[in-house]
C-alpha cells in the first residue's frame, strides 16, 4: 500500500511554484469554494482511467518494495539466530524503517506483535504462568477467548488505525462561510505533527442530504485520537474556530471506525470525479458474516470499480459500515456497477449481503479543495 503520507512529503521537499500541483496536507492557498457536481467535465472517463493506472502502478511497486524489505529482514534475522540481542536489534531498526516511510500500515499484523504477550503497560499478560490453568480456566477456554478476541482484533480490523468520521450539516446560507472556516482550519491541524492526526479527506454531499458536508479522520490507534483531541483543543485559535463553527452549522456527527482488514484505506491520491459514500446499517451480530462475503466481492468488484476505503463503526451507530467508492462520473458510475454483474463472485456476494442490511443510505459527493483523496 502507498504510504499514505507519501503525497504530505512529496510537497514539503519540493519547491513551491505557482504551478506546482497541490499536494495532500498542503498550507497552500486556494479560491475558497464549494465544489458541486457541475464542476466535473463531460466525457473525462479516459482521464480518469489514465489516473487510476498511474496510481495503481506506483500502489504495486510499494508494495513490492516492502514485501523485498521484508524478505532481507527475514534473512537477516535468521543469520543472526543464535544472537537474541542481535536479532531483537534488526527487528527494531526494520519497525522503524517501515515507520518512517509511511509502510509499517502495510503488514497486516503491525502493531498486533508487541501485544501477544504483554499489556500496553509492558507486564506479562495473566495465563501464562505455572498456575494459569487453575486461575485462568483450561486451554481450551482461553483458546476458545482468544479466538473470539481475534475475531474482531485480526480477522476483521487493521488495529493500527483508528478513524472518525465527522458529519456537518451546515446552514444553507452559510456554506460559504463554512468552506473558508473549516478550509483554514482543518489543513492547519493536519499538519501539525504534534497533532498525531492526518485527514484523509473532506467532502459535500451533493446528492443526498445535502449542505451536508463529510470529513475522515485518521489516528494512531485510541491513544493517538485521545493525544489528538487533546492538543487541537488546546491550540490557542481553537475557541475562536469552535464559536464560529457553531454559527454555521445546525448539527455535528461523530463516529469512530476501524477499517476493515481487507480493505486498507486508500492512501493520498488526485483522480478527479466524483465519490459515493454507501451506508449500511447491519443486523447485529452479522459483522462477521458481512465481512467475510465481501472480502470476496471486493476482489470482483476492484476490477471495474476503484475503492478508497470501508470502515466498521465501533463507537455511535453501531452496525454500521461505509463503503467509499470514486469514479469519474455519474454516467461512469452507472457502467462500472452494470460491469460489475459479468464479473465472477459478485451477484454471489450481492445475493449472500443483502439479506445482512436492515437499512442501506447513499450520499453522491465532490471532494474539498484540501481533500487529500480527490
Amino acid at each position: 500500500m502507498l504510504p499514505r503520507r507519501f503525497a504530505a512529503r512529496l510537497s514539503s521537499s519540493t519547491p513551491s511554484s505557482s504551478k506546482t500541483v497541490l499536494r495532500s496536507f498542503s498550507s497552500t492557498q486556494w479560491l475558497q469554494k464549494a465544489p458541486a457536481l457541475s464542476d466535473i467535465e463531460p466525457d473525462q472517463a479516459h482521464a480518469f482511467d489514465a489516473k487510476q493506472k498511474d496510481f495503481r502502478l506506483n500502489l504495486s511497486e510499494m508494495q513490492r518494495r516492502k514485501k523485498e524489505q521484508e524478505r532481507q529482514s527475514a534473512q537477516s534475522q535468521s543469520q543472526s539466530a543464535s544472537s537474541p540481542a542481535k536479532s531483537s536489534s534488526t527487528d527494531s531498526a526494520q519497525t522503524q524503517y517501515l515507520d518512517a516511510a509511511g509502510l509499517g500500515s502495510l503488514s497486516l499484523s503491525a502493531g498486533e506483535a508487541q501485544r501477544k504477550s504483554t499489556d500496553p503497560d509492558g507486564k506479562k499478560k495473566p495465563g501464562t504462568g505455572r498456575l494459569s490453568s487453575f486461575i485462568y480456566g483450561t486451554e481450551e477456554g482461553r483458546e476458545m477467548d482468544r479466538e473470539i478476541e481475534r475475531s474482531f482484533s485480526q480477522v476483521l480490523a487493521r488495529g493500527k488505525y483508528v478513524h472518525s468520521i465527522v458529519i456537518h450539516e451546515v446552514k444553507p446560507d452559510k456554506v460559504d462561510e463554512y468552506v473558508e472556516l473549516v478550509g483554514n482550519w482543518y489543513p492547519k491541524m493536519a499538519n501539525m505533527p504534534e497533532n498525531k492526526v492526518h485527514l484523509v479527506g473532506s467532502w459535500r454531499t451533493e446528492v443526498g442530504d445535502c449542505d451536508q458536508f463529510v470529513h475522515i479522520w485518521e489516528y494512531q490507534r485510541y491513544q493517538g485520537y485521545h493525544a489528538s483531541l487533546h492538543a487541537i483543543q488546546n491550540h490557542p485559535d481553537f475557541h475562536e474556530f469552535d464559536r464560529k463553527l457553531k454559527t454555521l452549522i445546525t448539527s455535528k456527527k461523530t463516529s469512530l471506525m476501524q477499517e476493515f482488514r481487507f480493505w486498507p484505506t486508500s492512501p493520498p491520491r488526485q483522480l478527479g470525479g466524483v465519490f459515493e459514500l454507501r451506508s449500511y446499517t447491519l443486523h447485529p451480530g452479522n459483522l462477521l458474516e458481512w465481512e467475510t462475503h465481501w472480502q470476496k466481492g471486493l476482489a470482483a468488484r476492484r476490477e471495474v470499480m476503484e475503492g478508497v476505503g470501508a470502515w466498521f463503526v465501533q463507537i455511535g451507530d453501531l452496525n454500521v459500515v461505509h463503503h467509499l467508492w470514486q469514479f469519474a462520473d455519474l454516467e461512469e458510475r452507472r457502467a462500472r456497477r452494470e460491469q460489475s454483474w459479468s464479473v465472477p463472485g459478485w451477484g454471489e456476494t450481492v445475493h449472500r449481503t443483502v439479506p445482512l442490511i436492515q437499512k442501506m443510505n447513499s450520499r453522491i459527493m465532490m471532494p474539498m479543495p484540501w481533500s487529500a483523496i480527490s
